[in-house]
């Protein structure tokens, strides 16, 4: 076990609200990554040979170019707002990306310099500058520092929330063990977990479980639909996690389509369409890190 959190089943915890007495939190989480040319991790679409892997290597770079304004194209006609995960490269690799993302007014969360790279394996001192270059780059584009964070490919050693902490941000996203924000503890104080999914996610769901886009695009609806239902007794948390290298296919984007049109013609007052950092904001003011029953004791 770790000393993070502690075990507080869902049934056990206060009650609180959304802002304006809602109930269904939902955001989406909009990965951006790149990957070097010839080496290190990426998602297969076939099991990689040689390097320079041209065939995977272009597959995952079809989502900069093309898939990500499609999907920019989707969300603008929902007026739905993004969490978009950035790896910092991706300013000097993609120039004009993460730009007109950044014209919606989307939030910026930092997801490390590139995916081909996994910061649990580093000594603490390389993670740590990883980090801050990763933060550097992004405060230099967008005019201030990101508040929160995913690793690349959900890649924690066993200090990353303390680095986190000590460099600034206020909340993690690497962990998908609940349904409500969490506080987790830090050498340096508290730092807040958002619910990122591993279920409603393109990544395990697709490349992973092999599944086509239907039946993923049922699973948001079904999803929304029990969660919403579940939220009469406990606010709640949804996220949705996708990829344009994906989701911007457009057989793929064809199907997210009429998902987010479904759950969004049930959306009703319940229902709060933000950003993974909104939820970290409001989540402090109604139970901030001093309600014990969220925080793990040294």
């Amino acid at each position: 076990m770790h000393s993070r959190y502690p075990y507080v089943p869902i049934t056990d915890r206060p009650d609180f609200f959304w802002p304006d007495g809602r109930r269904l939190a939902v955001y989406i989480g909009l990965n951006l990554e790149t990957f070097r040319f010839g080496e290190g991790l990426g998602a297969e679409l076939a099991p990689g040979g040689p390097q320079p892997d041209v065939l995977n290597y272009a597959w995952r770079d079809y989502g900069n170019r093309v898939g990500a304004f499609r999907m920019a194209d989707l969300f603008d006609a929902f007026g739905l707002p993004l969490s978009v995960l950035v790896n910092s490269n991706l300013y000097d690799d993609c120039p004009g990306l993460i730009e007109r993302f950044r014209a919606r007014g989307d939030e910026i969360v930092s997801h490390g310099r590139t995916n081909s790279e996994r910061q649990g394996i580093l000594a603490e001192e390389e993670e740590r500058s990883l980090i801050e270059e990763a933060t550097a780059r992004i405060e230099k584009a967008e005019g201030r520092r990101p508040e929160g964070w995913l690793g690349p490919w959900i890649s924690q050693s066993p200090v990353t929330p303390d680095l986190l902490k000590e460099a600034g941000y206020s909340y993690l996203l690497d962990w998908c063990h609940d349904d409500q924000p969490v506080w987790f503890k830090t050498r340096s104080g508290p730092i807040l977990s958002v619910p990122y999914p591993q279920e409603l996610n393109d990544i395990p769901m697709i490349v992973g479980r092999k599944m086509d886009a239907a039946p993923f695009a049922d699973m948001i609806v079904d999803n929304f639909e029990e969660m919403l239902a579940q939220s009469e007794d406990q606010p709640l948390v949804m996220g949705i996690a996708l990829h344009p290298y994906l989701f911007g296919q457009p057989y793929r984007l064809r199907h997210l389509r009429r998902a987010l049109a479904k759950i969004k013609s049930l959306s009703d007052e319940r229902v709060w369409w933000t950003t993974s950092g909104a939820i970290a904001d409001h989540f402090k003011t109604v139970v901030p890190p001093s309600s014990q029953a969220f925080l793990a004791q040294p």
